[in-house]
């Protein structure tokens, strides 16, 4: 059985009004949300709070945003 591999960690995700901090790979992390996504900075919070985080820890999706950002170019920011 071949095993996949985990590209982050990926925990706690949470906003304020201008930022999204979350946790990867056990260190947090603070992005201005209008330099990382302009459709997030545009989005409500309830709409932020509808998320998905790949289980590999390779991004995170939001439905209700039709947003996609990987944690390798977060990181890059």
């Amino acid at each position: 059985m071949r095993r996949e591999r985990t590209f982050h960690a990926v925990t706690n995700l949470r906003f304020t009004q201008e930022h999204m901090m979350l946790v990867v790979d056990g260190k947090e992390h603070r992005f201005a949300l209008k330099r990382i996504s302009p459709r997030l900075a545009r989005a409500t919070m309830k709409q932020r709070r509808v998320y998905r985080i790949d289980p590999y820890g390779y991004g995170i999706h939001w439905t209700l945003v039709d947003e996609d950002l990987s944690i390798d170019g977060l990181l890059r920011t």
